[in-house]
C-alpha cells in the first residue's frame, strides 16, 4: 500500500516538472516503472501493456481499478488551477457570479427580452453549459499536455481526459452554490418536488461528457487542430442550446416544419431544459402590460423531461464504449506521435 502511495506522489511530481534534463528524466522514468510494477505485483491492479487490441470490457475494468488514481487526477489538477492564488476556489464561485451578473444586466436592462427573473433562467442553463464546455476544453489537451508521463509510464490513459471531466463536476457543484445564494438572494424557489429529476439529468450529461472527452483527447494527439476546432465548435454550439434565448422561440418555427424533434436531439438541449424546468420553474408566464400567455419551457409533465434525460444517458453510454474503442486503437502510438 505504501508503495502504491509513493507511485502516485512520484507520477504528480513527474507530471508537473517539465524543464529536467533528458538524464535525470530517463532516470526517474526507470524508477518508476520498477515502482508500478512492483505495485501491481503485490495487489490486484494490473498494470496495462500499451496496446491497440484490449478489449473493451479488460479495459473498463481497469479503469475501474485506477479509480483512486482518478480522484488523485482530479485533486492535482484543481490544486494547479489555483496554485498560488491569493483567493483559491473562490475563483471558481467568483467567475461565475460576475458572468452571472453581466448577462443579468445586459438582458435585463439593456437588450430586454421580457422573461421574468431572466438571470435564475439564464444560470440555470448556464450551469450545464459551463460544466460541458470546460470539460471539452480541458480533456481535448488532456494527453498531449501530459505526454512526458504518457511516454514513460503505463497506466490507462483514458484516465487524463476522464479527470478532466472529474474537476469541471466539482467546479459545477461551486457553481451550483453560487446559483443557490442568487436564488435566496431573489426569494426565486425552484420546484422542490421534482428536484430530483437533476440527478438522472446531470448524470447523462456527465457520460455524454466523458463520451467526447475520451475521443477527442485521442484524436487530438494525431491531429492538433482538434483543440482550435473544439473552441470554435463550442462558440457555435453554446447558440445552439436555449440559454440566452427561450425554446419557444425556435419551437414554433421547427414545429411547422416537424423537425423539433432534431433540436432534441442535441443531448445537451434536454438537460438544459430539465435543468430550467426544476430550477426557473416558470413554465408559463404573462407578458408585461399585456394578457398573452407564453409557453417559455415545453408544456410537458415530468415524465417526459424524465424520458428525454434518461434517452440521453443510454446514448451517451453507447457513446462511450465507442469513444473506448476509438481511444484503444489510437493509444497504441502515442508515445511516437508525442
Amino acid at each position: 500500500m505504501t508503495d502504491v502511495k509513493n507511485d502516485r506522489a512520484a507520477m504528480s511530481s513527474d507530471i508537473s516538472t517539465s524543464g529536467d534534463d533528458a538524464d535525470a528524466a530517463s532516470e526517474h522514468a526507470r524508477v518508476m516503472q520498477e515502482r508500478v510494477a512492483r505495485a501491481a505485483m503485490r495487489g490486484p491492479k494490473v498494470t496495462r501493456v500499451v496496446a491497440a487490441k484490449i478489449a473493451l470490457r479488460p479495459r473498463i475494468v481497469e479503469l475501474w481499478r485506477s479509480r483512486e488514481l482518478l480522484t488523485f487526477l482530479v485533486r492535482k489538477e484543481i490544486k494547479v488551477k489555483y496554485k498560488n492564488s491569493v483567493l483559491g476556489f473562490l475563483w471558481s464561485m467568483l467567475n461565475p457570479a460576475l458572468t452571472l451578473v453581466v448577462y443579468f444586466l445586459v438582458f435585463s436592462l439593456v437588450l430586454k427580452n421580457g422573461i421574468p427573473s431572466f438571470g435564475i433562467y439564464l444560470f440555470s442553463g448556464l450551469l450545464i453549459w459551463n460544466f460541458f464546455s470546460t470539460s471539452m476544453t480541458s480533456a481535448t489537451s488532456a494527453v498531449v499536455s501530459n505526454g512526458g508521463i504518457v511516454k514513460k509510464v503505463a497506466f490507462p490513459r483514458e484516465i487524463l481526459a476522464l479527470s478532466s471531466v472529474g474537476s469541471a463536476a466539482v467546479f459545477f457543484f461551486f457553481q451550483g452554490v453560487v446559483m443557490a445564494l442568487f436564488m435566496l438572494a431573489l426569494s426565486h424557489s425552484p420546484d422542490w418536488g421534482d428536484m430530483w429529476l437533476l440527478i438522472p439529468a446531470f448524470v447523462a450529461i456527465m457520460v455524454f461528457a466523458s463520451a467526447m472527452a475520451v475521443f477527442l483527447s485521442a484524436v487530438n494527439v494525431y491531429f492538433r487542430d482538434t483543440q482550435h476546432l473544439v473552441e470554435v465548435l463550442l462558440m457555435v454550439w453554446f447558440w445552439a442550446v436555449p440559454i440566452v434565448y427561450a425554446f419557444h422561440t425556435v419551437q414554433h418555427g421547427l414545429e411547422k416544419l416537424h423537425l423539433v424533434w432534431l433540436y432534441l436531439v442535441d443531448p445537451l438541449a434536454p438537460v438544459i431544459l430539465t435543468f430550467q424546468r426544476v430550477l426557473y420553474n416558470i413554465p408559463v408566464y404573462t407578458e408585461k402590460g399585456t394578457t398573452t400567455t407564453v409557453q417559455l419551457l415545453p408544456a410537458h409533465g415530468v415524465i417526459w423531461y424524465a424520458t428525454c434525460d434518461i434517452a440521453v444517458l443510454v446514448a451517451s453510454i453507447g457513446l462511450l464504449m465507442g469513444a473506448l474503442v476509438v481511444f484503444g486503437r489510437l493509444e497504441g502510438n502515442f508515445a511516437e506521435e508525442l
